[in-house]
């Protein structure tokens, strides 16, 4: 659920129009381990109007640029270990140029997944990794780690879907993505079930575990955060007030110093025991309150599907 999208005006496409209606094609790179996800995310993208291009070679894509039958449409390029003359240190030079050039909003989003998770969709779905020697598929997984270390550090967007449906995924991409590349910092509020891990590509973790659960009420146990009664009994809890007011005092302070460092996208992630009624309700408050603050921000119930709901 998208609590608030405001920012510069954007034409059909997506595109921030800046200064004297000067148009900035979105460009975004989207990378990560193999197995993770990445078509799955070209194919949100394809969804959302964008150009896609899978494993283009990157000397290929000045050419790409200027070939592209329609340049006023965003493009989603895939790039990973498999991509030929792909070298990680001379992508990252490429990517520093391009944020230079003009007319270019320039995005890296890459896609995680805990090793293990990795191994069991490789095992699924009996593919060979790309990295993997003498078919010892963890150390594949490990050489490919290290490799694209660097390209995960200058990612502004990171997505671990070591939990995640490819339908979550998507539902990701678009929230973020759906007005182009957001106009400043774009916040994430995701709640989670410390029962089933905590999420990798959160930036902040709070645990609201300190507050009242309604899982041992039978009036409450079958309802989620989403709902009023589940809302008002955690409300009534006498530390719910004060956390609030000092997390509010917290972002306050933090969002603005994040923006100006250049960063694009933050993750908040609030978690309970099982993800379906304290920290629910705690990533729903915190987002209507950033979104009263004009603060582009979604929601994101990482945990409540796999809670039958």
């Amino acid at each position: 659920m998208t609590v608030d999208r405001t920012g510069p005006d954007r034409n059909r496409t997506g595109h921030s129009l800046e200064g004297g209606g000067s148009l900035r094609r979105l460009l975004v790179f989207v990378t990560g381990l193999s197995g993770a996800g990445k078509s799955t995310a070209l194919s949100a993208f394809e969804d959302l109007g964008f150009d896609t291009a899978d494993n283009l070679p990157p000397p290929l894509l000045d050419g790409l640029l200027d070939l592209t039958e329609h340049p006023d449409v965003p493009l989603a390029v895939g790039i990973d270990s498999r991509t030929p003359r792909f070298e990680p240190t001379a992508f990252l030079q490429m990517l520093d140029r391009l944020k230079q050039q003009d007319g270019l909003d320039v995005s890296v989003v890459f896609l995680d997944a805990d090793d293990e998770i990795l191994v069991r969709r490789f095992s699924e779905t009996r593919r060979r990794h790309p990295l993997a020697a003498s078919n010892r598929l963890a150390e594949g997984i490990a050489a490919e780690r290290t490799m694209l270390r660097g390209l995960r550090d200058a990612a502004g967007c990171v997505i671990d879907t070591s939990m995640l449906t490819g339908g979550d995924t998507r539902r990701l991409i678009r929230d973020r993505f759906a007005g182009g590349a957001p106009a400043g910092l774009f916040v994430t509020c995701m709640s989670f079930g410390f029962s089933k891990g905590v999420p990798r590509d959160a930036d902040l973790v709070f645990d609201v575990r300190f507050l009242r659960n309604p899982h041992y009420d039978p009036d409450l146990k079958p309802l989620t955060g989403r709902d009023g009664k589940v809302a008002d009994f955690v409300r009534a809890d006498p530390g719910f007030a004060p956390f609030v007011d000092r997390l509010g005092a917290l972002l306050d302070l933090l969002l603005p110093r994040y923006e100006a460092e250049g960063k694009a996208y933050l993750t908040l992630a609030f978690g309970c025991t099982g993800g379906k009624h304290r920290s629910v309700m705690m990533a729903e408050t915190i987002a209507a309150q950033l979104g009263r603050q004009a603060v582009q921000a979604c929601l994101f119930h990482r945990d409540l599907p796999r809670v039958g709901v």
